[in-house]
C-alpha cells in the first residue's frame, strides 16, 4: 500500500497499519522538531514561538505553549486558534486533526487522543489502528490530568473538571465533570457574579 493510500486512511476513520517503514521516517522528522522546542531555554521565547509555527498544521497569534509537550506527529495535525494557553505536560495523540478554538486553556497534564486500537484482540495483535478527529470550541478550560477520547466535540464556554475523562460530546456553555465527562450545569449568571465560591467579580476593578 502506497503512503498516501495509508495517510486517506489515518484521516477517513478507516483500520490501517501504522508502522509502515516510510510513515514512521516521516513521522520522526516532526518529532524530531518536537524534542528542538521541549529543550529550548524558558528565556528563549522567540525560538518557541517560531518552533511552533513550524510545528503545527495551523497556530494563531498569542498562543503559549508551556514544554514539555508530547505529540505523535510533533503537532502535524494540530489546529490552534488565537491565544490558546497549554500549561505543562499537554500530551497530542494527533495521529488525525485535532482542532482547538481560540482563547481556550489546558492545565496540566491533559491528554488529547484521537487514535484508536480495535476492541477484537485478532486485529490488535496485527498492530491496527484507527483515529477519529478531535474538536474543541472557543473560550473552553480544560482542567488537569482531563482525557479527551477519539471523535469528541467540545462545545465553546465549556469547563471541563479536573481529571475528567470525556466519552461523550459535550455541547456549549456547560461545566462538565466526572469519569465518564457528564454535564454538571449550565454556565449561569451566577457565574458572572463569582469566580470563586462566595469570592465576588469587582468588574470594575
Amino acid at each position: 500500500m502506497s503512503l498516501s493510500d495509508i495517510k486517506e486512511k489515518m484521516h477517513s476513520g478507516e483500520i490501517y497499519f501504522p508502522n509502515d517503514e516510510e510513515l514512521m521516517e516521516e513521522q520522526l522528522g516532526y518529532i524530531n522538531k518536537l524534542y528542538d522546542f521541549n529543550i529550548t531555554r524558558p528565556t528563549e521565547m522567540e525560538k518557541r514561538g517560531q518552533l511552533l509555527k513550524e510545528m503545527f498544521a495551523e497556530i494563531g497569534e498569542g498562543c503559549y505553549v508551556e514544554p514539555p509537550l508530547h505529540s505523535n506527529f510533533g503537532g502535524y495535525h494540530v489546529h490552534f486558534g488565537k491565544n490558546v494557553y497549554a500549561n505543562f505536560n499537554l500530551t497530542l495523540v494527533d495521529d488525525t486533526h485535532i482542532y482547538v478554538g481560540d482563547f481556550t486553556m489546558f492545565g496540566p497534564n491533559v491528554t488529547i487522543a484521537t487514535a484508536g486500537h480495535p476492541i477484537c484482540p485478532e486485529l490488535r495483535e496485527k498492530g491496527l489502528q484507527y483515529n477519529m478527529p478531535v474538536h474543541i470550541g472557543k473560550n473552553c478550560w480544560i482542567g488537569a490530568n482531563a482525557v479527551v477520547l477519539p471523535g469528541i466535540t467540545i462545545g465553546d464556554n465549556v469547563v471541563i473538571g479536573a481529571g475528567s475523562v470525556v466519552t461523550k460530546d459535550i455541547p456549549s456553555n456547560v461545566v462538565a465533570v466526572g469519569n465518564p465527562c457528564r454535564v454538571l450545569r449550565q454556565v449561569s449568571e451566577h457565574d458572572r457574579e463569582y469566580y470563586y465560591k462566595d469570592k465576588k467579580i469587582k468588574w470594575d476593578s
